[in-house]
């Protein structure tokens, strides 16, 4: 049977050993790791021609993607109103209902 067990950070932490057998013969595994791109970075790898995963489209952070797009694409820059706009729909998306009452 395997078992695993999870360490944060970099470091072997001292005295671990299995709780089954105690011994102290582990291997290490790397799990997933997140990356959180800037939004400039968001913004540059945008393909408004592709298919866009579930996950993309319920991440908060790409509302507003599509519009500095084609702001940047008409070599127009977005106003600060539009930028707090935005922002404050990425930060609270169910205040588009909110905001129209």
């Amino acid at each position: 049977m395997i078992r695993s067990m999870l360490v944060q950070g970099f470091q072997d932490p001292a005295g671990l050993s299995c709780e089954a057998c105690g011994s102290q013969d582990l291997k290490r595994i790397i799990s997933r790791t997140n990356y959180h791109q800037s939004q400039s970075d968001r913004l540059g790898s945008y393909n408004p021609k592709a298919r866009q995963s579930e996950s993309f489209l319920k991440d908060s952070r790409n509302i507003g993607l599509h519009a500095e797009h084609m702001l940047k694409q008409s070599g127009v820059k977005p106003t600060e109103e539009f930028r707090n706009k935005i922002e404050n729909l990425r930060t609270d998306p169910s205040r588009v209902l909110k905001d129209k009452g």
